[in-house]
């Protein structure tokens, strides 16, 4: 009798918190789902220019064709500015003599797929054309982890910053300290303002130590600049600051600030850059845009990847900002509702 009491007791609690039923039912089932849209998608194909080919060449090709886009150039320059504006993957100049190839080269995955397609269409009876293969980024030694650790690292700076503010502030609701705060003159935006200065303190901290610690001892590859990968890195983890202030406005439990992980931060991994957009439907691909993450992580890509500089980055960086003032803003109105009249 009592354990049907206590087991009574647990089925009712459950009953009443209708967030929790929501991740305990729905949440796997959004999870699954996007991982369907992500990986049942459509098939990625690499886009190969080539500069004066032969027919024979065209012809292996196109027997080749359901692996590859191919984009015919006569300019070797105008095929090698696509490819550093990232319209191609790499550049075969054929003609006559060996075949040069020019990868891209910052997706190992990528450049192994292009290699082999190459390989097979450059072969003939008797012997192989073997190409002489140049890369525009990175290298032969380039490595996978080389490849999705700039955004692992947007990521991991986004999630444990969002986990803590939205904990930290929580506790500062629970245990009174935010109520004393708004009974006193000081106005809504300073409270803001204060947290995320002493909350962004700990996320300089982080970022500084998540950049050195990823280059120096984990040895990533890194073709640019590493203030400006701090910089990314501490406006990704600033976002991840004010979003996980606001949210936590709306939960009365750590158990609750967890449950927004399922809903804020697993989409973003999946949009983030670590699997293939292209992959991606086309109408699924326009959810990253409302994603903060796609704009660090791509920022991250390209400067440890591709040593991008501002003219390539200024857009990722005010995207961010503008994403930290918005969710700034709308914790200052969130603080309404703590506010006794």
């Amino acid at each position: 009798m009592r354990v049907r009491a206590l087991a009574v007791r647990i089925v009712n609690q459950f009953l009443r918190d209708k967030r929790t039923l929501a991740l305990l039912f729905l949440a796997p089932l959004l999870i699954l789902s996007l991982m369907k849209l992500v990986f049942g998608g459509q098939a990625i194909s690499p886009v190969i220019g080539i500069i004066d080919a032969p027919a024979a060449l065209t012809d292996k090709f196109e027997q080749l064709n359901a692996e590859a886009e191919i984009v015919l150039y006569d300019n070797y320059d105008i095929a090698k500015a696509a490819l550093q504006a990232g319209e191609l993957d790499a550049v075969l100049q054929a003609g006559s003599g060996i075949p040069e190839l020019m990868l891209e080269g910052s997706d190992p995955s990528v450049n192994r797929a292009i290699l082999l397609l190459v390989q097979n269409a450059t072969r003939i009876e008797g012997g192989h054309n073997a190409p002489v293969v140049n890369y525009l980024h990175g290298g032969p030694d380039l490595a996978p982890f080389d490849a999705f650790g700039p955004v692992l690292i947007g990521f991991f700076s986004f999630f444990f910053v969002f986990l803590l503010a939205g904990v930290s502030f929580l506790r500062e609701r629970t245990s009174g300290t935010l109520e004393r705060l708004l009974a006193t003159p000081i106005r809504r935006s300073e409270i803001v303002a204060g947290y995320l200065a002493g909350f962004g303190i700990f996320t300089l901290l982080q970022a500084t130590l998540i950049a050195w610690y990823s280059v120096h001892v984990l040895g990533l590859h890194m073709a640019g600049s590493i203030g400006s990968m701090l910089l990314i890195n501490v406006l990704l983890s600033l976002t991840a600051l004010t979003l996980g202030t606001l949210l936590s406005s709306f939960a009365s439990s750590e158990f609750q600030i967890i449950q927004f992980i399922p809903i804020v931060i697993v989409p973003q991994a999946f949009f983030s850059g670590l699997f293939n957009l292209d992959a991606m439907n086309p109408w699924l691909q326009k959810l990253s845009l409302i994603m903060p993450l796609t704009y660090g992580a791509d920022a991250m890509q390209g400067i440890m990847l591709r040593g991008e500089g501002w003219s390539d980055l200024q857009l990722d960086v005010y995207v961010l900002i503008g994403f930290s003032v918005l969710f700034a803003l709308m914790n200052v109105v969130a603080l309404k509702k703590h506010r006794r009249m």
